[in-house]
């Protein structure tokens, strides 16, 4: 069902050339979808900024009140030239959110919209530079971590599934996708039990989960591991936040090339068209809204951890 959408998203992103125009341009003839491209510069490049929104029958552009759900490829970068030739693992969250963007597009214009906008956003860079991390390498990028939630984080969504490769590391050891606990206002909830369900309709498996930790919530810069970016942008946001990871059974670096499986990838598309539309729809819900206040009143706001904390002046 999203398999075709994967593989063009691919194809056109596995390209040294590639620009957000280019990705822009297989829009050009579909309804109901807006492209916005952006060039930011930063220290050590470029990198193209994308977003697109699906307009649904009663979303906020429409003027209406369905709920807008937030789909974002996290990455530091689709290729890591000229050290590395080719796509590289990293990019699967930007190849899933451009496929996600194309499946929602082509329903739209066949008239299956949803009733709540999706905007949906990433960025296009084939020579980001790399960065050591333990156990293996990382991919890193162009723009910092704040750069990036800027023009992917968005006020208007509702709520956000943050797509990512999250194959450097010993803690998921399964081959497809896995989804985090919500993540909102610096608290990690319980996992939700609609994505869970969604999750076992759309793999036709048992669904998997990956543990995260007080120091994966806490923005870059801080001096303290990170399993990587996937839940960075729950630091911009009081959405609630949930991690889509693609995952491996074995360690694979973000720079790695020839590691971006297809099946995975349209597996986390397919999952994230899903929730779009049961999320507009009113039918999925991320967290427990009075649970979550019940938090707070017990023992306050974590927004702290949304922040830089306490840093020592010299």
């Amino acid at each position: 069902m999203s398999l075709k959408q994967t593989i063009t998203a691919l194809e056109i992103l596995d390209d040294s050339y590639v620009t957000g125009d280019k990705v822009k341009s297989l829009f050009a003839d579909m309804e109901h979808v807006e492209v916005e491209v952006k060039t930011v510069h930063g220290a050590e490049g470029s990198t193209d900024f994308i977003q697109f929104r699906i307009a649904g029958t009663n979303g906020k552009s429409m003027g209406g009140d369905a709920p807008t759900l937030g789909i974002i490829g996290r990455l530091g970068g689709i290729g890591a030239r000229p050290s590395r030739i080719g796509l590289v693992s990293d990019g699967d969250g930007a190849i899933a959110a451009v496929a996600s963007a194309l499946k929602l597009a082509d329903m739209a214009q066949k008239g299956d919209r949803l009733l709540g906008d999706v905007l949906l956003a990433t960025h296009i860079c084939p020579d980001a530079p790399t960065l050591p991390h333990e156990p293996v390498d990382f991919m890193d990028s162009p723009v910092d971590i704040l750069t990036m939630n800027q023009y992917e984080v968005s006020a208007e969504m509702d709520a956000v599934l943050s797509i990512d490769t999250t194959k450097g590391n010993r803690v998921i050891n399964h081959k497809g996708i896995a989804i985090s606990p919500t993540v909102k206002d610096g608290y990690i909830l319980r996992v939700s039990e609609d994505l869970l369900r969604i999750m076992e309709m759309t793999t036709g498996q048992y669904p998997v989960t990956f543990p995260i930790t007080t120091q994966d919530i806490t923005p870059y810069g801080n001096d303290v591991y990170h399993v990587n970016s996937i839940l960075q942008p729950s630091v911009a946001t009081s959405a609630p936040v949930v991690g889509v990871a693609i995952t491996a059974q074995s360690m694979v670096p973000g720079c790695g090339t020839g590691a971006s499986h297809e099946v995975d990838i349209a597996q986390a598309v397919r999952f994230a068209v899903e929730v779009a539309k049961e999320y507009t729809g009113g039918t999925c819900a991320f967290h427990d809204r009075l649970e979550f206040d019940r938090l707070e009143e017990l023992y306050g706001s974590m927004k702290v951890l949304q922040t830089a904390g306490k840093q020592n002046v010299s």
